[in-house]
């Protein structure tokens, strides 16, 4: 194993800020494609080219402009995914000041602190339900207009997008100039982003990311050779995380089309209608593909479950003889297309029919599902990094594929392992700091320009990441033995097509216990296929049937797993976790404390 490892890919040259990028892109390709939304009844999808875009966010960012927006003063959104969200931003990024990223699940007394904690002038809010949370604190903040996405507001504090652009209009008639002059003066060391993650003691940590971090991050993503301007992304990812602004700025550096809709539900929807040519999402999407694919080609039994069964059990094989350099047969190859002709083609068209990869990215994804979707000819390409990197801070290379790592870093980056395992990065995506937290800052960058990320993990022969798990996840056993509950949920959920989420919890108690739930879609059709159809997930979840089947599938887990790591009792519960609930966070990783806490009862249950 390697101690350190650098990206390996020159860079292409970097534009001097995110206004720069913008401006030479619109000069590049005007009339190119830039956006699709759906249309505001639903009834279909709307496009923008890049000048399209820049006319309507030069209006904007006129607008803010007159209304007396500084360089680097912070203009918060508070919105889910949409393309009114890609405007905002840039018209942020061209009149110079900064982006504070509120998620629209934020609750009004985090959303009060963000945008206090930020000194944020104005905001941009999806909907009444966000100005709501906003005046509730209104006097405790220095807010002095917000704009609705949706909406007519008051005429005075709260206005609509229509008054902002026509605002704007009337500015640039008489500043004809005043847009451009601005994003030219803004450089690679300004404030561009502020992104609030959790913080140890209840209070978000506002991450400062600057321009340089972003054009550094969209220069990695060209230098990957992934990407050309005739790709088509399905973007719904919240916009709010750093993954989502990567996303973004890969677009605007290489010039594809991005098709912009954050309704979750509506993914799968979406897919052949957008017909993306790549799109990223976190393991959980990945899970439920995998997860309703398998269970609907098996529900049946008969020939149809079992060439489904032949395809894969064939078709991994195969995988690993290509992973691993080796040729196949003729025979092989003929089995192979075969394979496809009658599994994986139809899998690819449910995607969409011109798939060619796609990314994961923010939580481990299982070996078991990248494989699965491997072999159906939808490669994914896993990558890591926090928001205090600028999220893309290693990424796994088309030709270099090896599933359990998440890729090799960014050119002009280095990944070094610590002493005690843990994972610290430098390089040009790195945050400028924590806001206003001083005490955070000497915590994370222990000097020479590291910075410590928290993650357990290793770097093999090739230069490879592996994240085995967060440093502060790791839980021990009142018996000493260190356990990693994140790399274990993932197992099991390439085992069970029927679970939402799990969580493992053994810290101080003498075995592992887990907290399961299941995904709503999978048992109502398990439901229906036992003869059981309406019944509510409550009553599956009690379900003697289900509980042997679900026994079993942890039973195959232990099999996979040390003595001392194996999950001796579980419980189901009878709804999954949510964002709402504050159990999953807006890319829907499991907030373990937050669970753990709520669940306390049933936890201690298993132990008493």
């Amino acid at each position: 194993m390697a101690n350190v490892t650098t990206g390996r890919e020159t860079l292409p040259p970097t534009a001097a800020s995110v206004a720069h990028m913008i401006l030479d892109r619109v000069a590049a390709t005007p009339n190119g494609e830039a956006f699709r939304a759906p249309t505001a009844d639903d009834s279909g999808w709307r496009s923008l080219t890049w000048k399209q875009t820049y006319d309507d966010t030069e209006a904007m960012a006129a607008a803010l402009l007159s209304l007396g927006l500084e360089k680097e003063q912070r203009v918060a959104i508070a919105s889910n995914t949409c393309l009114d969200w890609v405007l905002a931003d840039q018209a942020i990024m061209l009149a110079g000041g900064a982006t504070t990223t509120v998620y629209a699940s934020t609750g009004d007394h985090d959303v009060a602190y963000i945008l206090g904690d930020s000194n944020t002038r104005f905001v941009f809010a999806e909907d009444q339900s966000q100005v709501d949370k906003i005046a509730l604190h209104k006097d405790e903040l220095n807010i002095e207009k917000i704009i609705l996405f949706t909406g007519a507001g008051d005429g005075d504090w709260v206005i609509s997008l229509d008054e902002l652009r026509a605002m704007g209009q009337t500015y640039l008639q008489q500043n004809p100039t005043s847009v451009k002059d601005r994003a030219q003066t803004v450089t690679g060391d300004c404030l561009a982003t502020l992104i609030y993650t959790s913080g140890t003691t209840g209070k978000p940590k506002g991450v400062e990311l600057t321009h340089n971090n972003w054009t550094y991050e969209a220069a990695f993503m060209d230098s990957l050779g992934i990407m050309n301007s005739d790709d088509v992304q399905f973007l719904w990812l919240p916009l709010a995380h750093s993954f989502g602004k990567v996303l973004l700025l890969a677009g605007l550096q290489v010039g594809f089309v991005t098709a912009v809709d954050g309704r979750v539900p509506k993914i799968v929807d979406n897919l052949p209608i957008v017909q993306p040519t790549f799109m990223a999402a976190v393991p959980r999407i990945f899970e439920k593909v995998y997860s309703k694919v398998a269970q609907t080609a098996l529900a049946d039994g008969g020939a149809k479950a079992k060439i489904f069964t032949w395809a894969f059990s064939f078709g991994n094989q195969m995988s690993e003889k290509k992973l691993a350099g080796q040729s196949l047969s003729g025979m092989e190859n003929f089995k192979l297309n075969l394979a496809n002709k009658l599994v994986y083609s139809k899998i690819q068209e449910r995607l969409g029919g011109h798939m060619r990869y796609m990314i994961s990215g923010s939580a481990a994804l299982s070996k078991d599902i990248a494989l699965w979707f491997y072999t159906a000819g939808l490669p994914i390409l896993e990558g890591y990094g926090l928001t205090e990197t600028s999220a893309a801070t290693v990424v796994m290379r088309p030709d270099r594929i090896k599933f359990g790592t998440v890729g090799e870093p960014a050119a002009g980056t280095e990944i070094k392992i610590a002493a005690d395992g843990e994972i610290l990065i430098r390089g040009a995506g790195v945050m400028r700091g924590y806001r206003n937290l001083p005490e955070a800052n000497a915590e994370v960058f222990p000097g020479d320009g590291w910075f410590a990320t928290g993650d357990i993990g290793e770097i093999d022969e090739m230069g490879r990441v592996k994240i085995t798990d967060r440093k502060k996840d790791l839980v021990k056993t009142s018996g000493g033995k260190y356990i990693a509950p994140s790399a274990i949920e993932s197992q099991f959920k390439a085992i069970s097509g029927l679970v939402g989420n799990m969580v493992v919890h053994a810290n101080d108690r003498n075995f592992a216990s887990a907290l399961i739930t299941l995904d709503p879609d999978a048992a109502a059709a398990w439901a229906a296929d036992h003869g059981k159809a309406g019944a509510s997930l409550s009553e599956i979840a009690k379900d003697p049937e289900l509980l042997k089947e679900m026994q079993v599938s942890v039973d195959e887990l232990n099999s996979k797993l040390n003595k001392w790591e194996t999950i001796k009792k579980f419980e189901i519960l009878d709804r999954d976790f949510t964002v709402e609930a504050g159990e999953l966070t807006p890319s829907l990783k499991v907030k373990r404390k937050a669970v753990e806490e709520k669940y306390r009862d049933i936890l201690d249950s298993m132990y008493s």
